[in-house]
């Protein structure tokens, strides 16, 4: 497997981001193939569809400076968080955990990471749309039947640091059902799902990085997956509360409520 990162300008509202990736990619020599797979970062999207807050113009309400100041956060920022998240499942200082599309994470999906100064960007409204229409552009202007994945960065339990997490995904099967299927001993698999669409997220998160490196795609070529013409969101890619391991120690122990 081979990844080669994108570098654009920054993305601002409006932009189209075929355009700009298009663009790019033929200034670094690099074009697409049948089969190729263009990882896209959620934020130039929700970048794009103006996504970006701008926490003064937000009105906390009681409960949102309770939870503030449970958490030591903006109370503006907990307002955004509760109308953002399904649940509020938890939290330590400065981050709430949240039930948000089926997916355990920070915050909702907000960040504050590459906006304006007192801003924050949200996740995109709807990512799987996003891959599933800039797949056929793609289809369209280059004749290539190239896959797309909308990657955000998540974290992992008791585990230092961010990883890759896949939002969409359209163009192959983001997740794999190794199940009745043997180990090298002969075994077979009983529970074992895996998440490619989360590995690969992860490797292209690798590229993108967190900070000013201006890598919001990468192009990556002969993958090890399943093509097909499906689009998920999030909630496919998402376990049911009940069956997480994770999720049921939390509900157990969670102190804070929406």
């Amino acid at each position: 497997m081979k990844l080669f990162p994108i570098r654009t300008d920054v993305i601002r509202r409006g932009d189209n981001l075929v355009d700009t990736i298009l663009k790019s990619m033929k200034k670094q020599g690099l074009t697409f193939d049948d089969g190729d797979i263009l990882a896209l970062a959620s934020k130039v999207i929700a970048h794009t569809e103006g996504r970006i807050v701008k926490l003064k113009e937000i009105k906390p309400s009681k409960e949102a400076e309770n939870l503030a100041r449970k958490l030591a956060i903006p109370p503006e920022l907990a307002e955004l968080i509760m109308q953002e998240a399904e649940e509020i499942c938890g939290g330590v200082e400065k981050a709430v955990l949240t039930l948000k599309d089926g997916t355990l994470l920070p915050n909702a999906g907000i960040d504050n990471k590459n906006a304006p100064q007192d801003a924050v960007v949200l996740w995109p409204k709807n990512p799987e749309k996003w891959a599933k229409n800039i797949r056929e552009e793609l289809l369209h202007r280059t004749g290539k039947k190239v896959a797309v994945l909308i990657v955000d960065s998540g974290l992992r339990p008791l585990r230092l640091g961010t990883t890759g997490l896949a939002l969409a995904a359209a163009g192959f099967k983001p997740v794999i059902d190794c199940r009745n299927e043997k180990d090298l001993f002969g075994k077979k698999l009983t529970i074992t799902l895996h998440a490619v669409a989360d590995d690969l997220a992860s490797a292209a998160h690798l590229l993108m990085g967190e900070t000013s490196e201006k890598i919001p795609a990468v192009l990556i070529k002969e993958a090890p997956i399943s093509f097909d013409d499906g689009v998920y969101g999030p909630k496919d890619m998402a376990l049911p509360p009940e069956q997480c391991i994770f999720m049921s120690k939390i509900k157990k122990s969670s102190q804070i409520k929406c």
